[in-house]
């Protein structure tokens, strides 16, 4: 009796298993760290206005020193934080920018056409917002605070509302905050770094081309590329720039494709894995006849995916769970006894940052989907209703890390610091409450 072959799975069919397998490990890592985020920045508030204030805002101010020889470089640990660790965060973001622009939802102009509107419409109208408020010069610095959308909390606070709401919405929301990420990191370079000292440039293109020269020669391994992204971040940091920009350009070099071998990487991994059997075991596999099979075993589970799906899947968890978490405990800590909204400097830029998170990322969200829509340029995504764009809209308002981190760039007075992180996280904490109470509605419709 013969038994009927199996059938091939279309190579389609696996290309969408792959996609929405990666989409809900990513939602599920979003998800948990939003909360975690979430946590921390609750701890940073209430440590900062307790009795061990002092305790808090020294921890930040601690030296931490590296050195080689004669060369030492100190500084606090909130810069370490801040423009060290910070730059794995956007080393992460420049991946996820490449792979949406390669195989994603911006790889396909007609698809990404409307989230970029919504994105640019969720950037333009919280800006003109916040400017409207404040029209004195040191307070319009923070025009750019209220245009950022931070994906862990957005997309944390949708997922509390279940799988109630259509897979759309939530793919939507999330073009629109990779997008809105992009447009961040071009305003912090355009508009954030000032009095440039050109002579860093050298050092950070010395170091792209050591990039691409390993890229060149076909070095796979991620390890190899630390030093040549050091050099680029300390081009950065003498430049004047924002050496977190350096993660994003790198993130942006990470290759779509695996190095080219022989063979295929899954034709490569039989045949290590015929190899094996009859070769002879020793103590020391590594020093036996195992090495070669092994190496080759090595290289070729590696290289079955590409260098930037390899490296964003192993540092997403690091950045979502340690790098985060950290930047919130560090810089959400605002004391509020030192906010003195009586003054009306502190209090534009306040309601500025909270109106135009709330109301702005909205109104702008929601008002260019409309707009695009209405004059035939674009259609909604299927399962997506305008109920679901308004949801994206009050969820974009959560800006949390991006719009803080913008706003230190900002500004120089720590009066007008504090007021501005007290309307981020007055600003993210209303936009959240009104999405889960408008996604809880939208809920209760659909039953």
């Amino acid at each position: 009796m013969s038994s009927t072959p199996p059938q091939e799975i279309p190579r389609a069919q696996l290309f969408a298993e792959r996609a929405f397998s990666t989409l809900e490990r990513f939602l599920h890592i979003e998800a948990v760290s939003g909360a975690i985020l979430l946590l921390a920045a609750a701890c940073a508030l209430i440590w900062a206005n307790s009795p061990l204030a002092d305790g808090y805002h020294a921890l930040w101010h601690t030296p931490l020193t590296i050195g080689l020889g004669d060369f030492t470089f100190s500084q606090s640990l909130h810069f370490w934080i801040n423009d060290a660790l910070m730059t794995v965060f956007f080393l992460v973001v420049g991946m996820e920018i490449r792979r949406e622009i390669h195989e994603g939802a911006l790889s396909d102009p007609r698809q990404a056409a409307l989230p970029m509107a919504a994105a640019l419409g969720g950037v333009v109208v919280p800006a003109l917002i916040y400017a409207a408020l404040n029209a004195d010069p040191a307070g319009r610095q923070g025009w750019a605070v209220p245009t950022a959308t931070d994906i862990a909390f957005a997309v944390g606070v949708l997922a509390l509302l279940g799988r109630s709401i259509p897979g759309n919405v939530r793919v939507f929301l999330l073009a629109l905050a990779i997008i809105d990420d992009i447009v961040a990191v071009l305003i912090i370079a355009f508009f954030y770094s000032g009095g440039l000292q050109y002579g860093g440039f050298l050092v950070a293109i010395l170091g792209i081309l050591l990039v691409f020269g390993l890229q060149r020669i076909g070095v796979g391994s991620a390890l190899a590329y630390v030093i040549p992204g050091a050099v680029v971040w300390s081009g950065l940091l003498i430049t004047g720039a924002h050496p977190t920009l350096a993660g994003v350009a790198l993130g942006l070099m990470t290759p779509v494709r695996s190095i080219p071998m022989r063979e295929q990487p899954l034709d490569a991994l039989s045949r290590a894995i015929g190899d094996l059997p009859g070769r002879k075991t020793s103590s020391d596999p590594d020093a036996g006849q195992l090495a070669g099979p092994l190496r080759r075993l090595r290289l070729a589970q590696r290289e079955l995916r590409p260098p930037v799906v390899r490296v964003q899947t192993a540092l997403h968890p690091w950045v979502a769970f340690i790098v985060m978490p950290l930047f919130a405990l560090a810089n959400a800590g605002v004391t509020l006894a030192g906010v003195d909204l009586s003054m009306s400097g502190p209090q534009r830029v306040m309601a500025g940052v909270a109106v135009a998170l709330v109301a702005g990322k909205a109104v702008g969200v929601i008002g260019a989907s409309w707009l695009v829509v209405r004059l035939g340029w674009c259609r909604l995504p299927p399962g997506v209703s305008w109920g679901g764009v308004c949801l994206i809209g009050l969820l974009a308002g959560i800006g949390f890390t991006m719009s803080i981190f913008i706003a230190m760039l900002a500004f120089a007075d720590e009066g007008l610091l504090a007021a501005a992180k007290l309307g981020v996280l007055v600003g993210s904490l209303t936009a959240a409450t009104l999405g889960l109470a408008w996604g809880a509605m939208m809920i209760r419709r659909r039953a």
